[in-house]
């Protein structure tokens, strides 16, 4: 059984990514790059799949098992 989004938005500081199950993770925008230095419209532009979310104006992916994972994606300067 996988867990999916049900609500996601963002402050001006971090993604909230409700789930299906009552969860609600808060995560640091810092963390994705095209999201921190987006415009507010193309935050709101977000699409939610069984598979995780997706803003196709940023060409941003995030899975939600990556989200539970609780930990920074890995940034390419790294």
């Amino acid at each position: 059984m996988s867990i999916s989004a049900t609500e996601v938005r963002c402050d001006t500081d971090t993604l909230w990514v409700h789930l299906a199950d009552g969860r609600i993770l808060g995560v640091p925008l810092a963390w994705f790059p095209r999201l921190r230095d987006a415009t507010a419209e193309a935050l709101a532009d977000v699409a939610i799949s069984p598979f995780g979310l997706h803003w196709p104006q940023l060409d941003e992916d995030i899975s939600i098992p990556a989200l539970l994972a609780e930990r920074p994606p890995r940034l390419a300067a790294e």
